[in-house]
C-alpha cells in the first residue's frame, strides 16, 4: 500500500526542509496516533507501528520533545517487518498544549501540525463562556485557527439567542451552531477541512467530540456514551490522540475530554484571545499598564462606558497572572528572581513582627 504524503498535508515547503534527512536515506512519515509501547505511523510505504531512538529520548528535555498526534518526522523504514523508528522530529508549525496535570510546571502537548482547531461546547450545561476564552489562549498560542462550535443545537431552547450572545464575545471567531447527532451543520465542517487539512477537536467529555467524527466518517467509529444524567456531565470515551483520515479528505485529531483547562500559554496567545483588550493597550497612559487600577487605562475606561463586559477584563487579568506565574516557575532566571522576592518578603514580614 502506498500513500500520498501530500493528502497528508506534506508540501514544498517540508520537501525542501527534509532534503538533509532524505540525503541520510530517511524517510517522512506523519504520526498518526500514540499508545504505551510507541505511535502509529503513516508514510509513503504504508502504515508502521514506530518506536524512537534511544538518541531521541536521550535529548527530550520534556514530554514535548517527544513524537505527539500530528508530528512530521524523519524515520527508517523496515516494510518487511512492517516497523519504523523514528530519529528526528520536523519542527512544528503550530501546535495546542496544556498545563499538565499535578503540582509540576510541565508542558503536556495535545497535538501538532494543525490547521484549524474546533472548540466544541454543547448548549446545555456545558456552556461556560469563561471555559471557552481559556480553550481560545491555547489555539491562540499554537497558532492554528480556532472554531466555536456549539454542539446540540438541537436541544437548545434559544439557538439564536445563544449563537448571537457567543459571536458578540469572540467577535473575531468563527461561530457554528450544529447537531451532530442529526448531522445538522456537518457540511459546514466539512468544507473548512478539505484534503491536506488537518483539524482538531477539544472541549469537555460528553459535548460529542465522538459523535461528530462518526457523523462526518459516516459510520461508527468511536464508541459514544451518553451524559450522566444525574449532573449533565459527560463521560470520557476517547481515551488516547488518534488522527482519523476522512472519506472526503482531509484529517482530524480527536482528543480525551479535558476537565480543566490549564493554560499553557505566552502573551501573544491572551492577546490573540482578547483583541478588545489588545487593541486598547496603546491607548493607555502607561506602556505598562496591567488594566487593573491604574489611572489613564484606556480598557478600564470601555468597561465603564459598556463597550467591554468586566467578565471579559477580570478573565483576562486571571489568565495573564496564570501565565506570568507560568513564566516564573519554568524560566530559571525568572524562578531565582521570584525566590529572591519571596525571601525578602518573608524578611520584612519578621521584622515587622519584631515591632
Amino acid at each position: 500500500m502506498s500513500i500520498r504524503l501530500e493528502e497528508l498535508g506534506w508540501d514544498a515547503t517540508l520537501e525542501e526542509g527534509f532534503a538533509r534527512f532524505d540525503e541520510q536515506g530517511l524517510s517522512p512519515g506523519r504520526v498518526i496516533s500514540q499508545h504505551r509501547t510507541g505511535f502509529g505511523l503513516l508514510a509513503r510505504e504504508g502504515e508502521f507501528f514506530a518506536d524512537v531512538t534511544g538518541r531521541l529520548t536521550h535529548m527530550a528535555l520534556t514530554p514535548a520533545d517527544m513524537p505527539v498526534v500530528g508530528d512530521w518526522v524523519a524515520a527508517v523504514i523496515r516494510p518487511a517487518e512492517g516497523t519504523a523508528t523514528i530519529t528526528e522530529i520536523i519542527p512544528r508549525r503550530t501546535w495546542i498544549s496544556r498545563q499538565a496535570a499535578g503540582e509540576k510546571t510541565r508542558e503536556q502537548l495535545i497535538a501538532a501540525n494543525l490547521d484549524i482547531v474546533f472548540i466544541v461546547t454543547d448548549l446545555g450545561r456545558d456552556y461556560n463562556p469563561r471555559r471557552l476564552e481559556r480553550y481560545l489562549t491555547l489555539v491562540k498560542t499554537g497558532g492554528a485557527e480556532p472554531v466555536i462550535l456549539l454542539n446540540k443545537s438541537d436541544l437548545a431552547e434559544d439557538l439564536e439567542g445563544r449563537a448571537a450572545e457567543t459571536r458578540s464575545l469572540f467577535e473575531r471567531v468563527e461561530v457554528l451552531p450544529l447537531s451532530a447527532l442529526h448531522g445538522d451543520g456537518i457540511e459546514a465542517i466539512r468544507e473548512r477541512i478539505p484534503s491536506g487539512r488537518t483539524g482538531a477537536l477539544v472541549g469537555s467529555s460528553g459535548v460529542g467530540k465522538s459523535t461528530l467524527i462518526n457523523m462526518l466518517i459516516g459510520h461508527e467509529l468511536l464508541e459514544t456514551r451518553e451524559v450522566r444524567r444525574g449532573d449533565g456531565k459527560g463521560q470520557h470515551t476517547t481515551s488516547r490522540r488518534e488522527l482519523i483520515m476522512l472519506p472526503d479528505g482531509g484529517m482530524l485529531i480527536d482528543t480525551p475530554g479535558m476537565r480543566e483547562v490549564q493554560l499553557w500559554a505566552d502573551e501573544e496567545g491572551l492577546s490573540g484571545a482578547f483583541p478588545e483588550i489588545d487593541g486598547l493597550k496603546d491607548a493607555c497612559r502607561f506602556r505598562d499598564c496591567a488594566h487593573d487600577a491604574e489611572p489613564g487605562c484606556a480598557v478600564i475606561a470601555a468597561v465603564e462606558a459598556g463597550k467591554i463586559p468586566i467578565e471579559r477584563l477580570l478573565s483576562y487579568r486571571k489568565q495573564q497572572k496564570e501565565i506570568e506565574w507560568h513564566i516564573r516557575r519554568s524560566d530559571p532566571i525568572a524562578r531565582e528572581e521570584e525566590g529572591k522576592r519571596i525571601a525578602r518578603l518573608v524578611k520584612e514580614a519578621k521584622k515587622m513582627k519584631k515591632r
